[in-house]
């Protein structure tokens, strides 16, 4: 708690701009901030005690400004759990943009395709996790102040939101798929026989980010909504070797698609407060 109220006063120090929505951009999906009314900008390293992006494509950096007329904050870069940081430090930018007013959380991620409508260059509606191939975010002494002891997980990407992500994606054209994101520790790309076993317990897609995020959002009572750019079949499924290029050319190629439908989702969100 500590952690988080210092990085909430490092940024309060350097600008003042409350969001209502926070918004992760997940590798190749970067330059998504450029539809930004962008206010101020803090980069990690700036901010002392805050976890670094080390990943190529993850620029490490907090953006603040309006996105479609709605005040938002946006990560461009997450760090990951097998970059060698705790769970909780991954998942310290939830809590940070939570106690910096936002309370809506939209989660986005390439990820491995498994289901057969997740295919390379689609996009897919996350409507529910598999976490338990990482520790959970919310192991050790629970802080009251964010959340209670034992959350309930039945609904953690909220049913309104994703019900209007599908309406704006059929108005708009664009191909969604929906279905179950497993989340594996990495850094390594899976084997083909643990793909078999995540198939045969429901997922659709598999990443190594979001889940553990959306679990530590969930416990503060965020909404939340998770999509996912399907940049490979997950291994065993194709003949090409699976390697981090290849997810960020396929993520580049789906950004149209993503970038339409991120911005009917922010349009969606100002009606509601309008």
């Amino acid at each position: 708690m500590e952690k988080i109220l210092s990085v909430v006063q490092a940024i309060r120090e350097k600008t003042d701009f409350v969001p209502q929505v926070a918004l992760i951009l997940g590798s190749g999906l970067g330059a998504f901030y450029e539809k930004m009314d962008i206010r101020a900008e803090i980069p990690y390293a700036a901010l002392a005690g805050f976890p670094v992006s080390t990943v190529e494509g993850h620029r490490g950096r907090f953006l603040f400004g309006f996105i479609e007329g709605v005040p938002a904050v946006l990560m461009q870069g997450r760090v990951h759990y097998y970059e060698g940081y705790t769970m909780e430090d991954v998942v310290l930018s939830i809590r940070v943009m939570y106690m910096l007013g936002a309370r809506t959380l939209i989660l986005t991620n390439a990820a491995g395709g498994i289901g057969t409508a997740q295919t390379p260059g689609s996009l897919m509606l996350i409507s529910d996790h598999i976490t338990s191939f990482v520790p959970s975010p919310l192991r050790g002494e629970n802080k009251a102040a964010l959340g209670e002891r034992f959350p309930d997980m039945s609904e953690v990407y909220d049913a309104r939101l994703r019900l209007a992500v599908k309406e704006i994606a059929e108005k708009e054209g664009i191909s969604l798929s929906e279905g179950v994101y497993l989340q594996a520790a990495g850094p390594n790309y899976e084997t083909p026989a643990e793909i078999r076993a995540f198939k045969t317990l429901g997922a659709d897609a598999v990443g190594m980010s979001t889940a553990c995020e959306a679990m530590a959002a969930k416990h503060m009572g965020m909404r939340i909504l998770g999509i996912s750019c399907i940049s490979n079949f997950a291994a065993g499924l194709s003949d090409t070797p699976l390697s981090h290029t290849e997810v960020q050319t396929a993520a580049n190629a789906a950004f149209g698609q993503f970038s339409a439908l991120l911005l009917g989702i922010f349009r969606k969100l100002r009606e509601e407060t309008a």
